[in-house]
């Protein structure tokens, strides 16, 4: 590409370390394969060294700010990410230089710095995680004072600059799309819908250990960000009425995930007397995600029905599909379109319907048999990150033009399971009928 040396890319993230952040680090892993060479700049998770190279991608990190509190505090935590981020391109640039910038919000305010580094030829792609100006819609309503107004239209004026900085948009679903050609005005031409689809080669159900349930004979899980508009204390609500109200004491809720409701979610669990019920597990790596995706009889969205909510793709849902997990989430609009017919849907809000429905799965084995099969095919077939990952690697390519020079793209290396685990066989339908409905290995000798 360009003559000997390959396109070079950065990628900025505030938002999550990477790997962690797996769309992110599923780009990554793309441009890699497709012969980009790429560099990331993201903050540090607990114990993070500042620099790693991880399958050859060069991450740089920074010390994150401290926890926000209030406007003050945003304001603080995105001035201080901006300039370490700032300091670390020209870091980037020394070592390895840039062809590309990307940056994925939030926050929408890479693109003064896109803007700088265009004097030296780079070209900006914005890949759009959040839409902001929703998200202070869900936490604070609409605005009626002067203070909210103007931190309102300030959200707006961001988005619609990284918009316009930006040479091609990455959409993560049509809603988002939408927005980027309404309130964006980009042409159609400019804006890729690139889906969260979870690698379903590598994310697939393992046979995982008998601890993962702690003796209980049904277990639920919530896999993600625990922040306010995530809505993981409609967990707790739901947990309260099924132990308490329902006596359902035979199962148990593992919540996978860290975010800036954890310690309050801790305690309220230990408020509603459900520390024996419930397990936090804070930050989970692949393997643990496996274990207990691969354990769980029903996966939970409790994403309340919001102006973010609605028109965004909840990861936490394919990522079900992916282990072939029925689930039960509030009824949004994007939901619908990830889960299709293999989500039960309840009111948002409705804790009685939802603990009705959760119910409804843990009592009817045919029913979750259905929708877990229903669902690992739905998102194999229909949601897979393969097809997205060609359309990613697209938007580089017509920036670079460096698609004409690659040639075959290389076939998809064979997925290992976890160390320690073994994959589920799913082309053999009797022993993935058992596996789903039980949840557990074999019995040593009962298969041949």
């Amino acid at each position: 590409m360009n003559g000997a040396r390959a396109t070079r890319v950065l990628i900025i993230v505030q938002n999550l370390p990477v790997p962690l952040d797996r769309r992110v680090w599923l780009e990554c892993q793309a441009l890699t394969a497709a012969g980009y060479q790429v560099a990331v700049i993201c903050p540090k998770g607990p114990g993070d060294p500042a620099r790693q190279l991880i399958d050859g991608v060069a991450i740089y990190k920074y010390r994150p700010a401290p926890d926000a509190q209030g406007l003050a505090g945003f304001v603080v935590e995105f001035v201080y990410s901006w300039l370490r981020t700032a300091a670390l391109s020209l870091v980037v640039h020394r070592e390895r230089g840039f062809d590309i910038l990307q940056a994925c919000n939030p926050p929408d305010t890479y693109w003064l710095l896109a803007l700088l580094w265009r004097v030296r030829g780079v070209r900006f792609i914005f890949d759009h995680h959040d839409l902001n100006p929703e998200l202070f819609l869900s936490r604070f309503g609409q605005p009626t004072t002067a203070g909210a107004r103007a931190q309102y239209a300030g959200l707006r004026w961001l988005e619609r600059m990284t918009f316009r900085s930006a040479h091609r948009v990455i959409s993560t679903n049509e809603s988002y799309r939408r927005v980027a050609m309404t309130r964006g005005g980009r042409r159609p031409q400019d804006v890729t819908v690139v889906r969260s689809g979870p690698d379903t080669s590598v994310m697939r159900p393992v046979y995982p250990p008998a601890s993962v349930r702690a003796g209980a004979r049904h277990l639920l899980v919530y896999l993600g960000i625990m922040g306010p508009q995530d809505g993981v204390d409609q967990i707790l609500a739901v947990m309260d009425e099924l132990v308490h109200r329902r006596g359902r004491t035979a199962l148990r809720a593992a919540l996978l995930g860290f975010g800036d409701c954890l310690d309050d979610l801790r305690r309220e669990c230990t408020e509603l007397g459900l520390d024996e019920y419930v397990e936090f597990t804070g930050r989970a790596d692949k393997a643990v995600i496996a274990d207990y995706l691969s354990a769980a009889d029903v996966g939970l969205g409790p994403d309340l029905k919001t102006p973010l909510n609605d028109v965004s793709t909840m990861n936490k849902t394919m990522e079900y599909m992916a282990y072939a997990v029925p689930s039960v989430a509030f009824d949004l609009v994007e939901t619908h379109l990830s889960g299709a017919d293999t989500v039960l849907y309840v009111p948002s809000g409705d804790v009685a319907a939802f603990a009705d429905a959760v119910e409804r799965l843990l009592d009817d084995d045919d029913l979750r048999l259905d929708l877990a099969l229903r669902a690992r095919r739905r998102v194999a077939e229909e949601l897979d990150w393969q097809p997205q990952s060609a359309a990613y690697v697209g938007v580089y390519d017509a920036l670079s033009g460096a698609g004409a020079a690659r040639g075959t793209p290389p076939a998809r290396p064979a997925a290992l399971p976890p160390a320690g685990r073994t994959f589920v066989d799913l082309d053999d339908d009797a022993e993935l009928r058992r596996f789903i409905v039980e949840r557990t290995a074999p019995i040593h000798g009962e298969l041949s």
